[in-house]
């Protein structure tokens, strides 16, 4: 017998929203967080607007000193995981420290930082470049960094694979509570990297969204008329812990990490195989893992990115896996109003769906006027959809052919 795995607490820090009651809230009142870039002078790109974290305050959370050593995407992590530990209720002291890992993804780290720091390089010189440039570019500065913040003295590491990066150290942890490295793990990813020249090297690849006249309307996953994804930042945090844990404190279960599968294509280095077969694997493995059956899948939340040919070949897999019962799970993407947290996409979402088994509420994906006759199932469209789902799939996909697929379950005695 396997040890089984729950969840216990979450934490974000999105578009939306700064923690997770209000990233809830917008997302099934339909709210976008698309909106013109504050965060650099955008007018000479061909895009013009992302989903930035709004109203984060750094320095009010961890004083001025501490703030100035992290950079963005540790800030995000950093938030994201002690709400997640309040959630809990969990305590991190002498007795059960040394069994408290930590993995947080991310696609691309301290990116801002480097970007800063080459300025400060070229404008002033070498020596005038900040100590803190190495560990905060580093892409394990967050894991670090938490770990420091609470005293979490187990296994603790980052995780890359691009967009699938929280996908993956969500089902990485729940890997190393079930060997035994660990009884609690906080994982999660967190990414920020809307700047200029990852901007601009998105819309090279013709990967974003150049709806600069409606934003709000520019991610569209499934839509006919999607151009590309929406650039997004932020953080998703779990804290997963072995069942046998957390009943041993009587801490509140909020549901069960029951399944994960992640493959590669071995097809493209930014472009997914049409026919989706590593995502079918993915989907499989991931099924396998719960011990479920195909019509178990009660609910898929998409990687949906809103490009068409991600769109196109994750609704061919999806086909391709359950047949015709495709035709009857809900799918939906909250990429249609959080944007692509690229790294911290799949974390996130891992938190919406943990809300989704414990609310009983599907979020919708928004924008979805134009139906699409290659993408064509039940997209859960523009309002959000009452619903008991007993087994949630949640699916992530990055450059480099990275698949990973997650399966949350409601969680039985």
């Amino acid at each position: 017998m396997r040890k089984r795995v729950v969840v216990t607490g979450l934490g974000c820090v999105s578009p939306v929203g700064n923690n997770v009651k209000d990233t809830w809230q917008a997302l099934l009142a339909g709210k976008s967080g698309a909106a013109a870039i504050t965060t650099f002078d955008a007018s000479a790109h061909k895009t013009r607007f992302a989903a930035e974290v709004k109203g984060f305050d750094p320095i009010a959370l961890f004083g001025t000193r501490d703030a100035r050593k992290m950079d963005r995407f540790t800030q995000f992590a950093t938030a994201a995981a002690l709400e997640a530990l309040a959630d809990s209720n969990l305590t991190i002291d002498e007795a059960n420290r040394d069994r408290v890992g930590i993995l947080i993804g991310t696609g691309i780290g301290g990116i801002n930082t480097l970007i800063e720091q080459y300025e400060v390089m070229k404008q002033r010189g070498p020596d005038r470049v900040s100590p803190f440039l190495i560990p905060m570019m580093i892409s394990d500065g967050a894991a670090g960094n938490i770990a420091i913040r609470v005293g979490a003295r187990g296994p603790n590491m980052s995780l890359a694979t691009a967009c699938a990066s929280g996908t993956n150290a969500l089902g990485e942890a729940v890997e190393m509570i079930r060997r035994g490295a660990a009884d609690v793990m906080i994982a999660g990813a967190s990414e920020a990297a809307i700047n200029a020249i990852a901007m601009a090297g998105m819309n090279v690849m013709t990967a974003l969204s150049t709806r600069n006249d409606d934003p709000l309307k520019a991610s569209r996953p499934f839509d006919k008329d999607r151009d590309g994804f929406v650039m997004g930042e932020g953080a998703g945090i779990l804290i997963l812990e072995s069942l046998e844990y957390a009943q041993s404190r009587d801490a509140n279960i909020l549901c069960e990490f029951s399944g994960y599968g992640t493959t590669d294509d071995a097809h493209h280095i930014s472009a997914p195989a049409e026919d989706g077969a590593g995502a079918v694997n993915s989907m499989r493995l991931a099924v396998e893992s719960a011990s479920l059956n195909l019509d178990d899948i009660d609910y898929i939340n998409a990687h949906g990115t809103s490009t068409y040919l991600n769109d196109k070949s994750e609704t061919t897999a999806i086909k391709t896996l359950f047949g015709a019962q495709a035709y009857k799970i809900p799918v939906s993407s909250t990429k249609s109003m959080t944007g692509h947290l690229l790294g911290a996409s799949g974390a996130l979402e891992a938190v919406i769906c943990s809300l989704v088994i414990r609310e009983n509420i599907l979020p919708p994906t928004m924008n979805y006027e134009t139906p699409d006759p290659i993408c064509d199932l039940d997209y859960v469209p523009n309002q959000p959809r009452n619903a008991k789902p007993r087994h949630v799939m949640s699916n992530s996909f990055g450059f480099g052919g990275h698949n990973a697929t997650l399966i949350l379950s409601r969680f039985n005695k």
